[in-house]
C-alpha cells in the first residue's frame, strides 16, 4: 500500500509559516522594526509604498551582522535571541522564534544590505519566494538595510485578501506607534509614499506621546506611578473630561512589549467610575514592568496576548494606582467648602468660543400692565418666542428632498392634522394618533431629515459651502492628517475646504447647514470614523454624512410652533427609515390606549 504521508517541500512550508507570522504589511513592519530595536539601534527609519505593498524598508544604525549571521538569518528557526528552552520564560528581546526573515523572503523578494559595526566590508542578499539569488560584498555605514518588495507576490488570493491602501496604511502606523512609545529613546522616521508621516527625536516618554498625538496632549496627561514587589507600573492616564467615544489611545506595555489584555483593562475603566459616561472610553499609556519568568509571551504568533502569572493581584494595584492619580491631580470629585460651584463651567462651554453679550430690550413691557393672570394664560416673552423664519431657514434644505405622494405609513398624522402638539423639554415631540399617544425624538428626527437630504445632495453634486470670514484651525495628529488627506475628494464634497499649516488643519470654508460653534464637534466625529474606524470605501460616505448630520442637529433644541411641529412630522414620515436616526437610534415610539389605561389604573 502506498504511503500518503510526505515531507512537505521547504518552500511550501515557509508559506505556510508565513499564513501564521505575516499576515498584512503591518506584520512585516512589526517584525522588523522590533529586529531593528533588538540590534541595540538609536536610529531607525521605516519607508513605506502603497501601503507597503509595493515596499517596505527598515534602516538602522544597529551592531549589523556578519557574512555568515546575514544568511543564517533567513533560515527557519535561526535566532540569536535564545539557546535553550529556559530562555523563553527570561526574555529580554521581542522577536525569539526565527521564524520572520524566513516567513517574509518565502512571499516577497527581500534584500538585505549588513555590516557590522568597525567592519570595512558588510554583505548584501537577495532572496525571492525563499531562494537564494544573489550574495555579494558591500559597502555602507554600521547597521542593517532590509527591503521587502512585492509582498504576497507568489500567494495572489492572501493579497487580494488585503484591506483598501487607507486601511492598511492605518494599520502599519499603529503598529509603528506601539513601537516608538515603548522605545522613546529611540529616534524614528516614518514616511508613506515619500511624505515624511513622523519624524521623531529621541526623548522622554512624555514628549514622545505629545509628539505622536500633538501639543493638546500635554495639558491632558496625568503621570502614575507605583512599585510593589509584585510589579512596577508607570506611565501616564488622560483626564477623564477628554475620554473619547471610541477606543482611541489606549495602551499597555509589559516588559516594553506592547500587548492587549481585557481584564487590566477593566481595571482601569472601573477606576473611572462616576469620572465618565458608560459610552465614554479613558486613553491611557500604561507600562508594567514584571520578572520575564512570571509572564509568557509565547501564547500567540503575533505575541501580543501574554500570560500573567499573578494577573488578580496586579488588577486591584493597577486600579488603585490609576484612582489614586485621579485623586491626587484633583480630578475626582471631593469637597471644597470655600468652592462655589455655581461659578464652574462645563468643558462644553469652555470650548465653545467667546461671543459678544447681546442686550434685549423688550418695548413693548409695561409696569403697570395688570399681572393678575394666571400663569397659564401669560403670553411667551418676546425673545422666548419661537422664531418661525429660522426654522424654516433650518428646514429649507429639506425641500429638495421633499417627496410629492409620502408613502403609507401606521401614523394617522393625515387623518388628524388638527391635533394638538406638544413639545417637552425642547427635546420631545408629543401629539395624539388613533392608537394613543405619538412620541418623538425632535433631534434625532432632525438628524434624520438632514442625512436624508445631505445625502441626495452629494449624490448630484458637492455639499454648498460657506465661507468663513476667519480661518477655523484645528489641531490634528500626525496619522489624523494622513487619514483626513486619503478621504480629502469625499471630505471636500461634503463642503470643507482647507489649507495646511504643519499639522494644523486651517478651514477656509465649512458646509453651509453647519453652524462654526460645532465645527469642532463635526471634525471630532469625522476623525473618530475614518481614525478608530475600519471603514471601506462603499461605507466611508455614509459614515461621514452620518457625522455631518449628527453634528448639525445639536442646534435643534428650541421652542417650536405648532405650524413647524408638524412640518417636521410630515418632513419625517416621507421617508422609509423614519423610525430610526443614521446613528441607529429610535426616533419614535407609540404608547397605546391600552397601556395608558394600564398606566392609570396602578
Amino acid at each position: 500500500m502506498p504511503e500518503i504521508i510526505h515531507l512537505l517541500p521547504d518552500n511550501i512550508a515557509n508559506q505556510i509559516a508565513a499564513g501564521e507570522v505575516i499576515q498584512r504589511p503591518a506584520s512585516v513592519v512589526k517584525e522588523l522594526v522590533e529586529n531593528a530595536v533588538d540590534a541595540g539601534a538609536q536610529k531607525i527609519e521605516l519607508h513605506v509604498k502603497d501601503a507597503g505593498k509595493t515596499l517596505i524598508q527598515v534602516i538602522d544604525d544597529g551592531k549589523g551582522m556578519s557574512e555568515m549571521d546575514a544568511r543564517m538569518s533567513f533560515e527557519r528557526h535561526a535566532t540569536s535571541k535564545i539557546t535553550s528552552a529556559k530562555d523563553l520564560f527570561q526574555l529580554t528581546t521581542k522577536g525569539f522564534r526565527g521564524e520572520a526573515l524566513a516567513s517574509i523572503a518565502a512571499i516577497a523578494h527581500v534584500e538585505m544590505d549588513t555590516v557590522e559595526k568597525d567592519a570595512k566590508i558588510g554583505t548584501k542578499i537577495q532572496i525571492e519566494g525563499s531562494k537564494l539569488k544573489s550574495q555579494e560584498p558591500s559597502t555602507r555605514l554600521r547597521g542593517t538595510s532590509i527591503s521587502v518588495k512585492n509582498l504576497f507576490f507568489n500567494v495572489p488570493a492572501r493579497r487580494n485578501f488585503l484591506k483598501s491602501d487607507n486601511i492598511e496604511t492605518k494599520h502599519i502606523t499603529e503598529e509603528f506607534e506601539r513601537i516608538a512609545l515603548t522605545h522613546p529613546e529611540v529616534t524614528f522616521i516614518f514616511s508613506h509614499n515619500n511624505n515624511i508621516i513622523y519624524n521623531l527625536e529621541s526623548a522622554n516618554l512624555r514628549k514622545r506621546i505629545v509628539d505622536l498625538y500633538g501639543k493638546g496632549f500635554n495639558t491632558k496627561l496625568v503621570p502614575i506611578e507605583e512599585e510593589t514587589d509584585l510589579v512596577k507600573i508607570y506611565g501616564f492616564i488622560v483626564k477623564p473630561e477628554f475620554s473619547r467615544k471610541t477606543r482611541g489611545e489606549q495602551f499597555l506595555f509589559v516588559n516594553h512589549r506592547f500587548f492587549k489584555d481585557n481584564y487590566l483593562h477593566h481595571a482601569i475603566s472601573s477606576a473611572y467610575e462616576n469620572l465618565i459616561s458608560n459610552k465614554e472610553y479613558p486613553s491611557y499609556f500604561i507600562f508594567f514592568e514584571v520578572t520575564p519568568d512570571t509572564i509568557d509571551v509565547n501564547i500567540h504568533p503575533t505575541k501580543t496576548e501574554i500570560k500573567f502569572q499573578h494577573e488578580k493581584s496586579i488588577y486591584p494595584i493597577l486600579r488603585s494606582t490609576v484612582r489614586s492619580a485621579l485623586g491626587k491631580y484633583n480630578i475626582s470629585p471631593s469637597l471644597d467648602f470655600e468652592h462655589e460651584p455655581q461659578f464652574d463651567l462645563s468643558q462644553e462651554v469652555l470650548k465653545q468660543p467667546v461671543r459678544q453679550p447681546e442686550i434685549k430690550v423688550n418695548t413693548n413691557y409695561n409696569p403697570f400692565k395688570d399681572t393678575s393672570t394666571s400663569s397659564q394664560e401669560k403670553p411667551l416673552s418676546p425673545s422666548l418666542k419661537p422664531n418661525k423664519q429660522e426654522w424654516e431657514d433650518f428646514y429649507k434644505i429639506t425641500e429638495e428632498a421633499k417627496v410629492e405622494q409620502p408613502t403609507e405609513i401606521e401614523f394617522e398624522e393625515k387623518q388628524d392634522n388638527n391635533s394638538l402638539k406638544i413639545q417637552v423639554h425642547k427635546k420631545f415631540l408629543l401629539t395624539q394618533v388613533k392608537s394613543g399617544l405619538l412620541l418623538v425624538h425632535i433631534p434625532r428626527a432632525n438628524e434624520r431629515i438632514l442625512y436624508e437630504t445631505l445625502m441626495e445632495q452629494y449624490m448630484r453634486h458637492p455639499i454648498s459651502s460657506q465661507q468663513l470670514l476667519f480661518p477655523y484651525e484645528y489641531q490634528l495628529q500626525a496619522t489624523q492628517k494622513l487619514e483626513w488627506e486619503n478621504n480629502k475628494t469625499i471630505i471636500q464634497r461634503l463642503g470643507f475646504e482647507w489649507e495646511w499649516n504643519g499639522n494644523m488643519l486651517v478651514l477656509g470654508s465649512i458646509p453651509s447647514i453647519l453652524e462654526v460653534e460645532n465645527t469642532a464637534q463635526c471634525i471630532d466625529n469625522i476623525l473618530n470614523k475614518i481614525t478608530f474606524t475600519e471603514i471601506d470605501k462603499g461605507e466611508i460616505v455614509h459614515e461621514l454624512i452620518v457625522s455631518l448630520a449628527a453634528a448639525t442637529s445639536k442646534n435643534s433644541n428650541k421652542i417650536l410652533s405648532q405650524e413647524e411641529m408638524s412640518y417636521l412630522i410630515e418632513t419625517l414620515f416621507q421617508y422609509e427609515q423614519h423610525q430610526y436616526s443614521p446613528s441607529g437610534k429610535r426616533i419614535i415610539n407609540t404608547i397605546t390606549l391600552d397601556e395608558l389605561n394600564n398606566f392609570l389604573s396602578l
